[in-house]
């Protein structure tokens, strides 16, 4: 498996979050970004199956860590109480 593939895959993920509302994508473009580092660097040398399930627990724990660090104010509203040509 070449990581080079894994880092372009990283990278069409990040664009396709950028056209995606929400957080779909991201912690998917991480996980996949760093296994291709991984594997560029030597450090992950299993095969595919255990390459993809591990790829996709890492995009789960970079999904919640990313939801953690910016949470959503879903349930706040915003009240107008003037009017911007007073």
């Amino acid at each position: 498996m070449n990581g080079w593939w894994w880092l372009i895959a990283a990278f069409v993920l990040a664009g396709v979050e950028l056209m995606v509302p929400g957080w779909a994508f991201l912690g998917l473009a991480a996980s996949v970004g760093l296994m291709g580092v991984l594997l560029l660097t030597g450090m992950w040398t299993a095969g595919l199956p255990l390459t993809l399930v591990v790829t996709a627990i890492l995009s789960a724990i970079a999904w919640l860590v990313f939801r953690r660090l910016w949470p959503t104010s879903q349930g706040e509203r915003r009240v107008w109480d003037r009017d911007i040509n007073d």
